[in-house]
């Protein structure tokens, strides 16, 4: 009984004792603000990487354009040359470029040529893909994020005629 009736006046001062009340609110906040912190830096760098992408996609433009205006480059050297440029893998799975047709004014682009007496616009369809990881995910914190970045190039427009 003695030992409450000394305690009761301790336990009164209590709520008005402020000693050690930084260090518990730096204990509670600080993982919080270091989770953003790190959140925030994969986010922009998956950002980063939807932009090099695009960028990638505005290249390949500007090659397929200028294979089209003469210089004669085949799709293996388009390839080549974004993927040293992109930094991805030089395959199928990362980096297709596939030549496609319209026929006269249909809106579906087909990978066949169209037949005679009809006009043919030649397009090359550019496509990348890849793949981020961010921090959390290691984690077991969501999955890792797939990019898909594609590119139409018209490259030619002309009349089929018959023939053999």
């Amino acid at each position: 009984m003695t030992r409450l009736r000394l305690s009761l006046p301790r336990l009164c001062r209590l709520p008005r004792d402020k000693r050690g009340t930084t260090v518990i609110e730096v204990a509670i906040i600080a993982p919080v603000v270091i989770m953003m912190a790190l959140g925030g830096f994969d986010v922009s760098k998956m950002v980063a990487r939807q932009h090099e992408l695009q960028a990638g996609a505005a290249d390949a433009e500007q090659i397929v354009l200028a294979a089209a205006s003469g210089t004669q480059t085949d799709t293996t050297t388009i390839k080549s040359v974004l993927a040293n440029t992109l930094g991805i893998a030089n395959d199928s799975s990362h980096i297709t470029v596939d030549k496609l047709f319209r026929c006269g004014t249909a809106s579906a682009l087909q990978s066949g040529v169209c037949g005679s007496g009809s006009y043919q616009s030649t397009y090359l369809q550019v496509t990348f893909r890849d793949t981020y990881s961010p921090l959390w995910s290691q984690f077991g914190i969501g999955q890792p994020v797939s990019y898909q970045v594609q590119r139409l190039v018209q490259i030619s427009q002309e009349k089929i005629t018959g023939g053999t």
